[in-house]
This record gives C-alpha cells, sequence and structure tokens, in this order.
C-alpha cells in the first residue's frame, strides 16, 4: 500500500511539472512570437520612412577617393577627385589626382567614372532600392557594431541591369540604409562572371555623413577586379581644401 501511494504521488508530481514546463514553454512561445510580431510591425516602419525618403538629392559636392587593384596581376591604382551634382542629374567629375598602374587607371577607374556618369545621367531611377523596383522581405534584427537595424531581402521585380539580389539593413530610428549588399542579377559582359556589391553609409545625427562602397567583379579573363570607392559631401570651403590636398583622406 506504502509502495502504490508514493508512486501515485510520484506520478501526481511528474504530471505538475510537466503541466508547469509546458505552461512556462507556451508563454515562452507566445512572448518569442509576439516580439516578432512586434518586431516586424517596427521593421515595416522603418520601410516605410526608408521609402518615403529614398527619392532624396545626393549630395551637390562631394569629395571621391577610388582605390583599384587587379590581384592576379598585382596592379594597383588610385583616384581623388571632386563629384559636382548638376541641377538636371548630371553628375560630373573634377579628377585632382590620379596615379598607379596605367591598366588599372585607364581600364578600371577610368571606365567606372565613364559608366557612373551615364548611368546618374540616364538610369538612377530605374535601378533604386525602391519598392518599385524590388520586393522587400524582412529577416531579422541585426547589430552593426554601433545601432541596431532591420535587415530586408531585396529581390528585383525585373531581371535587369544595375539590380542586385541580396540585403537591405535599415537604421531602427530613422529608416536610413546603413548597407546595401549583393550581387548583379545581369551580367553585363559574357566576359565577366560574378559582380558583388557592398554599400556601408555612416551616420550622424540622422544623416548619412559618409560612404563605402565595394565592388568585385569576377572576370574570365585577367581573374578578380577589385574597387574601393569612399564618398564624403562637401560644402564649397570643403572643396577647395580638399582640392589642394589638405583636406581629410588624400592619397594612402
Amino acid at each position: 500500500m506504502a509502495n502504490w501511494t508514493k508512486r501515485a504521488a510520484l506520478k501526481a508530481a511528474v504530471q505538475l511539472l510537466l503541466a508547469m514546463a509546458l505552461a512556462t514553454f507556451a508563454r515562452q512561445a507566445y512572448a518569442a512570437g509576439a516580439l516578432r510580431a512586434h518586431a516586424t510591425e517596427e521593421a515595416e516602419a522603418a520601410l516605410e520612412r526608408y521609402a518615403a525618403g529614398s527619392e532624396w538629392a545626393p549630395w551637390a559636392i562631394e569629395s571621391v577617393e577610388i582605390h583599384a587593384s587587379l590581384p592576379r596581376l598585382e596592379k594597383t591604382g588610385w583616384l581623388r577627385a571632386i563629384r559636382r551634382q548638376a541641377p538636371i542629374g548630371k553628375s560630373r567629375y573634377e579628377v585632382l589626382q590620379i596615379g598607379g598602374d596605367r591598366t588599372v587607371k585607364e581600364q578600371v577607374i577610368v571606365r567606372y567614372l565613364k559608366a557612373e556618369e551615364r548611368w546618374s545621367e540616364t538610369t538612377a531611377r530605374s535601378v533604386a532600392i525602391t519598392p518599385a523596383n524590388y520586393k522587400f522581405a524582412y529577416k531579422r534584427i541585426v547589430d552593426d557594431g554601433e545601432r541596431f537595424a532591420y535587415a530586408f531581402q531585396i529581390t528585383p521585380r525585373r531581371k535587369r541591369d544595375g539590380l542586385i539580389r541580396g540585403e537591405l539593413w535599415l537604421d531602427r530610428q530613422t529608416g536610413l540604409p546603413i548597407l546595401q549588399s549583393g550581387n548583379l542579377v545581369k551580367s553585363p559582359s559574357v566576359f565577366i562572371k560574378r559582380i558583388a556589391v557592398t554599400r556601408e553609409n555612416a551616420l550622424c545625427d540622422g544623416i548619412v555623413e559618409s560612404r563605402l562602397t565595394h565592388i568585385t567583379v569576377e572576370t574570365r579573363l585577367i581573374g578578380r577586379v577589385e574597387l574601393v570607392i569612399e564618398e564624403r559631401p562637401l560644402r564649397s570651403v570643403d572643396a577647395v581644401q580638399f582640392a589642394s590636398g589638405d583636406g581629410e583622406g588624400g592619397k594612402r
């Protein structure tokens, strides 16, 4: 009789512990689900702020530094310039210094500048990361070391030149983009296997104070081509100082 009583008491205790564990798990699952739902709502709000500001005008005047390399050929080159945005949307470069290997200068840096000028004149709106060109799917909250952001998967609505498939990170507070990364969905040439682009924006007081872009091109003939582009907005007085070589940056 005593053994039966002990077994019954043990069974009741186990059932009680199991019920408590299930209840705790249910509360945790509910809480986690609620947090995910709340995060999704906040992420959608950040995306709306981003979309509302996606037509922001580019910097009127900015400093540009480009460092390019052909690792397989062990060749490098660099450039310092000022880019000015015309009222009708065109951009023009004032080259201050250019150096390094001739092949890198002429076949990589100069070609990039010309392509960027053509892009600014004709296709900026058609390749912008906006709801008109992309589908957005919220993925997670990320920490870039300075702030929290919402990460979205971005997928082009159409396979078109200049569009990427990858991720977009938006600042939780402002909806400003702090990172854009991915691969171009369409290669511009049969000699190019893949183009990867990563752009990081540094924020200060709710505005973008600098931009760092990494472009990696995998070619079939000369291997990898790498470009690093640093951009900062300038006032007119800053442009004069930068042109004289006294501003931030300069040749490395």
